[in-house]
């Protein structure tokens, strides 16, 4: 009798507790089962740590004024007009070389860690360039994107001669879009490389062509109505456009999870997140972010993203699970570019408006200030991540910061307006794009 009852007993008690689970489960669930929940703020332990961070950085760094509206991105003002025909390189007798295959590349070339170098300029590349930004494909390939003043991406191998210009003229019908049944074009602003190294996507600032009639700029907003964008996928095999996807308004920066999985995309006028699943090349999630999003950084694992808010003074944290976002308060005046230390536990976040780098503690909310220049725009981490390299828009130099104790290394002279900032695993070149139409090489003297 003892057994049967203590077994009933068992069989109540479990019958107990998986009701009280349910209880608080099933509420979940049901929001899962409605689909993700597009821009909704939720509690996140980040945003906690950071209220918790100590009263003497709190002191030393107070909550600053709402942020006016940024200063234009950089580009040049006014907009040439009218716009240029296509001008793409006139193509070599034959086909270029294909690029070559994406092999492992060492983190960084025999020698002392990238904190103990000391970088000179080694060389100069001056063509029919106007780059918004440069990034390495660390497969030996360098991606120049011009923007609206030339409409092209000029390619660049490790022996800086021009391997491809890419014009960014499409017909979107070839790739399964509506469109006018004739070829548009785009204007390349940055880009990111898929961790296979086989593909990049680049983001275009606006497009142009018939159907593409209310064009938005750097000062705009929502109510704007402006016109959507898209984001290219190029193969880097054959150094062509394979994708064309949509995305929102004024499109800026982009990166690729460490998973590949997602493509991410801040839109400047819509005020958003384009989220694009790469597997089906296309955008699968919206979520609202805040005025003039910016710079991206995700983390390691793949699951968190954090968006830079450049008419704000906060960083927004994106699930990418569950597809929420948290607000983070009180990191300082127009955040534009971030990365990510290669443990994802540290955070470095360029102040556009103050001239100042921050280093964000993502475990304790601890945050430590350093000045560069005026006008910190774009910023890269070594990949040992001992060094971040930071190019200040207004002062023509470029910073070599140690990320430790954010101690300025070096200040170098650079052409005029540098905007972009790359750094080639595999040989350790630090390659900077400016508006003046160069790029400038550094390498270790």
């Amino acid at each position: 009798m003892r057994s049967v009852v203590g077994w009933r007993m068992a069989a109540v008690l479990a019958l107990a507790a998986f009701t009280a689970l349910a209880v608080v489960v099933a509420p979940g669930l049901l929001a899962a089962a409605a689909g993700p929940s597009v821009g909704k703020s939720v509690p996140h332990s980040t945003a906690d740590r950071l209220a918790a961070a100590s009263q003497t950085a709190a002191d030393s760094d107070p909550e600053p004024e709402p942020a006016p509206d940024p200063e234009p991105e950089g580009e040049p003002e006014p907009e040439p007009a009218p716009e240029p025909e296509p001008n793409p390189e006139p193509e070599p007798e034959g086909e270029p070389e294909p690029a070559p295959d994406p092999d492992p590349q060492p983190e960084l070339p025999p020698g002392p860690p990238s904190d103990e170098r000391t970088l000179v300029r080694v060389a100069t590349i001056e063509g029919d360039l106007a780059p918004k930004s440069v990034v390495s494909t660390h497969t030996g390939l360098f991606l120049a994107q011009n923007m609206m003043y030339r409409h092209t991406i000029s390619v660049y191998g490790r022996d800086r001669e021009l391997v491809r210009t890419i014009p960014d003229t499409v017909v979107l019908e070839d790739f399964g879009l509506e469109g006018p049944g004739e070829p548009v074009r785009g204007s390349p602003v940055e880009a990111a490389v898929s961790p296979d190294g086989r593909h990049a996507y680049v983001s275009n600032y606006r497009m142009y062509g018939p159907g593409y009639d209310r064009p938005g700029g750097d000062t705009c907003s929502p109510a704007d109505n402006v016109d959507e964008s898209t984001v290219y996928r190029l193969d880097l095999g054959t150094l062509e456009i394979d994708q064309v996807i949509e995305v929102g308004a004024i499109p800026k920066f982009v990166a690729v999870s460490p998973d590949g999985r997602f493509v991410l995309v801040t839109n400047w006028c819509s005020d958003d997140l384009s989220i694009i699943d790469a597997e089906l090349a296309r955008e699968v999630a919206r979520l609202d972010i805040g005025r003039y999003p910016r710079g991206i950084a995700i983390t390691p694992d793949s699951r968190v993203a954090y968006v830079a808010v450049m008419g704000g003074s906060h960083l927004v944290e994106v699930d990418l699970e569950q597809l929420t976002t948290t607000t983070i308060d009180g990191i300082g005046r127009g955040p534009r570019h971030l990365v990510l230390s290669p443990d994802g536990r540290t955070l470095y976040v360029t102040l556009n408006a103050e001239g100042v780098v921050v280093r964000f503690d993502l475990d304790t909310g601890a945050l430590d200030r350093i000045t560069t220049g005026a006008a910190p725009r774009s910023m890269e981490i070594a990949p040992d991540g001992r060094t971040l390299y930071v190019v200040n828009y207004r002062s023509d130099t470029l910073s070599v910061v140690r990320a430790e104790d954010l101690v300025v290394l070096q200040t170098l002279p650079t052409d005029d307006r540098p905007i972009g900032v790359t750094v080639d695993r595999a040989t350790g070149e630090v390659w900077v794009a400016s508006y003046s139409g160069r790029l400038a090489v550094f390498d270790t003297a």
